[in-house]
């Protein structure tokens, strides 16, 4: 198929050049109403959020421009049927452990997975199985799951539905899970995977592999993460017989707006067609400019450090937390992608040959970044919380329906069963899961991050050091 084709901002161009009057939603008119209120960049934009009017097709019902880009993304990714997502990959995820399982269902899920796994899960009510990820003494943070963790479930849970995986981490681990996909399949489980921070594996070369090529059922991209689509679009993909596609249509339309923005929908055609232009030029510029960016920092004394995935970079200097760290960035106009106590993750750019825009912005903020050293400090230890490398949760999703809760004390806290998630955001990565029980190690990470300034997703009495708890 011709790659370079994007069906979607074609039927949008044509549309827009009939100069089209608008009696239909949205309100602003094509971007001609309200002239004055509007920012005139906001109003050429706003020309392209349209509808489903002739020509342009039906994201729930595709014939035309969608259809076309969905089989492009499916060519692609080599898989048997694509679908473009513009509730992003929480959509994505919830649609394909819904469609996949049935209530009652027991499933493996990588404990360091997004909340969005575990709402999906309460919302199924399925009955989950937690795999300990191995802690990366390098990157500081949970990695992935070891395979002789997969084999004990087996061996406790032999019937288990699927396999729920994230992969890469959020941090940029990213080792082969071949190995562990295989183990899966070989019990029968279907392997779900959140690759929400992998979509640009499907450049190759200098990328890690994308589970679609390891045996992967399904598996969910964001591609705003790293590929140039607008916050929100993102990509779900089957890649198998053994999941319903049926299913997996009815989810979509039930979770998805039945309004898509065409906007997103057509950066994600675009996105597609950037990936697939990618070439060993283009990617000898991405290396180039990661090159650069890590002279930039370590020029200014701080310390760098290389995940698997070359889109992240993480950075550290001694005597500050990663928050401290950020600040001082941020003051210099510099924005990264997440702070935790110990360090700072930044997010890369997939550059082409010849693009230079960025890095020239690049080099202009890094001049003005200054990080005075601290004497006789050391960075704040790390977050580590250990698990049992295989559990299940206190109480059962339909146990938790069904039991009355009371607000207590983070200092009485310690062996009652939470009755709500705590999530530091982002990453978006439960410290604590509701039905599981608490233990003084939880605890004690919850209150130093706490201490530490971090934002926090859940946990709504956390300002009074409250918590919510199952009167069990």
């Amino acid at each position: 198929m011709n790659q370079s084709r994007m069906p979607i901002v074609e039927a949008l161009e044509h549309f827009i050049n009939k100069q089209p009057l608008s009696y239909h939603v949205p309100g602003h008119k094509n971007g001609l109403a309200m002239l004055d209120s509007f920012p005139s960049a906001m109003k050429r934009f706003l020309a392209y959020d349209l509808t489903e009017l002739s020509g342009l097709d039906d994201l729930h019902s595709p014939e035309g421009c969608i259809m076309e880009a969905e089989a492009l993304l499916a060519d692609l990714y080599r898989t048997k049927k694509s679908y473009l997502l513009i509730n992003g990959s929480t959509v994505g995820n919830l649609t394909m452990i819904m469609a996949a399982c049935e209530e009652g269902d027991t499933v493996f899920v990588q404990r360091n997975c997004h909340k969005s796994i575990l709402h999906a899960l309460q919302i199924a009510k399925l009955a989950p199985v937690f795999l300990e990820p191995e802690y990366d003494t390098y990157l500081q943070a949970a990695g992935g799951v070891n395979l002789e963790t997969v084999r004990m479930a087996y061996r406790q849970y032999p019937k288990a539905k699927a396999l729920i995986l994230t992969y890469p981490t959020y941090y940029g681990g990213a080792e082969s899970i071949e190995d562990i996909i295989a183990e899966a399949k070989s019990h029968h489980s279907l392997v779900l995977v959140d690759e929400a921070h992998g979509p640009h594996f499907i450049a190759g070369g200098m990328m890690p592999a994308s589970s679609l090529t390891m045996g992967a059922d399904v598996v969910v991209h964001s591609a705003h993460k790293v590929l140039p689509a607008m916050t929100m679009g993102s990509y779900l993909h089957v890649n198998s017989d053994r999941v319903s596609v049926s299913r997996l249509e009815f989810y979509l339309q039930a979770l998805q707006s039945s309004s898509p923005s065409y906007p997103i929908m057509a950066s994600l055609d675009m996105a597609r067609a950037y990936a697939a232009s990618f070439t060993k030029e283009d990617q000898t510029k991405t290396l180039e400019a990661r090159g650069r960016t890590i002279s930039l920092f370590k020029a200014k004394g701080l310390e760098v450090v290389s995940p698997r995935d070359p889109m992240k970079l993480i950075i550290r200097k001694t005597g500050y937390s990663g928050f401290e760290l950020q600040q001082e960035l941020e003051a210099a106009g510099i924005f990264t992608e997440l702070a935790d106590p110990v360090q700072v993750l930044c997010t890369l750019p997939l550059l082409k040959a010849g693009e230079i825009e960025y890095m020239k912005a690049a080099e202009e903020k890094f001049a003005d970044l200054s990080i005075p050293d601290k004497d006789h400090a050391e960075n704040s230890h790390s977050m580590k919380v250990t698990h049992k490398k295989v559990s299940t949760l206190s109480l059962t999703y339909q146990e938790q329906s069904k039991c009355s809760k009371e607000t207590i004390s983070l200092k009485e806290a310690a062996g009652r069963i939470a009755a709500e998630m705590v999530i530091p955001y982002p990453p978006g990565i439960p410290l604590i899961m509701s039905g599981e029980r608490l233990t003084e190690e939880t605890i004690g990470a919850l209150e130093k991050l706490m201490d530490a300034g971090t934002h926090f997703h859940g946990g709504r009495l956390l300002d009074e050091k409250k918590i919510t708890v199952f009167s069990v």
